[in-house]
């Protein structure tokens, strides 16, 4: 027997022609292989061959008043994005029926049921009762997390493709049981990553995939900073070298990087390390205060609703404004030398700033957030709801480090193709 995804025809509901065993990339929705237009082997191009096989399935139809009602109060409470909204309820509209659960594979979970010998569970019946399991495997208190929806919160990755496994079918699971289980509470959905004006594609060797990654010698901070700053959070996006190499020269090196270096290697330089005295009573600090504080509700209130493009946005402006300030204040050796008392307060002010942004990076860029607190010789701090001084005068730091270096896009486009740009 082949497995679904080694099934492959025109989708009948819209018309996409490479469309899966098991689902249609381009609408979404979930298929089985013989409803295929014209099936095909993924592996060989030849039409397969129908056969009779006993299975077991799910019925979800009888579950559809509850589920329905548990999605409504769940999708409005925990504010899904807006597409696994949609997806969801195109489900519930064309009405709830059952799913084969099983598949007659070699591979998988085995069915312990007699007349089941050659019989696995399909992933996505399987895939989701593994969260339950593992938390199981690690702790026998398990129960504390997934059947505990006073005091815990689920929250959820993914694809748009996995909506309907995490929405419909493994709630309606949990639903059947009669049990009081920890239900999803918010989910968060992509769109597709497209790459270089065409679509990634393993066997066609077009994109970057994460084996290749390691091989760029470009630092992992770099890779996460721009695949979350083109997060595909309402709409397909598209990964380019270009956009890439300029992420990482104008924003990240340019930005965040020359922020931090110029006021580690200026407080070495001229202070030895030391943070001077200062305070913050200046009219342009007492500014830079409010308006480092705007900024961090603003960053505060995008990770709380899950706006993971929107936070990082806001973390990259906390870096600018520090720029901004820097150079409002002339930071120089004329500053430091005809108004000590003014670069003293611009090195305070800066270096605690530098120590909020190691916190507010920290989910985003972990190694860069690590390097920044050695650099300023600090333990990790948590991200406060008010900003305030942490670090004081005559703190030493330590040695300072390049967060970022300059890249060229030539070689990477070469290497691993795509579209024109």
């Amino acid at each position: 027997y082949l497995a679904d995804r080694y099934v492959e025809g025109t989708c009948p509901k819209c018309g996409y022609v490479d469309a899966r065993g098991d689902q249609c990339d381009s609408c979404g929705q979930l298929l089985n292989a013989i409803e295929l237009i014209n099936p095909r082997c993924q592996q060989d191009g030849n039409a397969p061959i129908t056969r009779e096989s006993r299975h077991m399935f799910l019925n979800l139809n009888t579950l559809q008043g509850p589920t329905e009602r548990w999605i409504e109060d769940a999708s409005t409470e925990g504010k899904w994005s807006l597409n696994s909204k949609t997806i969801t309820q195109n489900w519930l509209r064309e009405g709830l029926r059952p799913r084969c659960i099983t598949r007659d594979l070699q591979w998988g979970t085995k069915v312990p049921l007699e007349g089941m010998k050659d019989k696995v569970f399909y992933v996505w019946f399987d895939a989701p009762i593994g969260y339950l399991s593992i938390t199981a495997n690690y702790t026998d208190q398990w129960e504390q997390w997934w059947k505990n929806p006073e005091d815990v919160k689920l929250y959820q990755f993914m694809g748009k493709d996995n909506v309907p496994f995490h929405t419909v079918m493994f709630p309606s699971t949990l639903i059947g049981t009669g049990e009081t289980w920890t239900l999803l509470h918010h989910l968060s959905t992509t769109e597709y990553l497209n790459y270089e004006n065409t679509k990634f594609s393993k066997s066609r060797n077009i994109g970057v995939f994460g084996d290749d990654v390691k091989d760029t010698g470009i630092p992992v901070s770099v890779w996460r900073y721009y695949l979350l700053s083109i997060r595909p959070e309402t709409s397909d996006s598209m990964f380019t070298w270009k956009e890439f190499i300029t992420k990482n020269n104008t924003e990240l090196l340019a930005n965040l990087g020359n922020f931090v270096n110029r006021v580690v290697k200026f407080t070495i330089a001229k202070y030895n390390g030391i943070l001077p005295d200062f305070t913050m009573d200046g009219e342009d600090e007492q500014t830079l205060t409010k308006s480092v504080n705007e900024i961090l509700t603003k960053y505060l209130e995008a990770m709380e609703n899950v706006k993971i493009r929107a936070g990082l946005e806001k973390a990259m402006e906390l870096s600018h404004l520090g720029n901004h300030y820097l150079q409002e204040s002339k930071l120089d050796n004329t500053l430091f030398a005809e108004t000590p008392k003014k670069c003293a307060a611009v090195i305070g002010a800066t270096i605690n700033i530098i120590y909020l942004l190691s916190a507010l990076i920290e989910p985003y860029m972990p190694s860069t957030s690590e390097s920044i607190l050695r650099q300023l010789n600090v333990p990790a701090r948590t991200i406060p709801d008010s900003w305030t001084i942490d670090i004081y005068p005559e703190h030493k730091l330590g040695k300072a480090e390049y967060l970022f270096r300059r890249l060229d896009d030539k070689q990477f486009k070469e290497k691993y193709g795509g579209g024109d740009t």
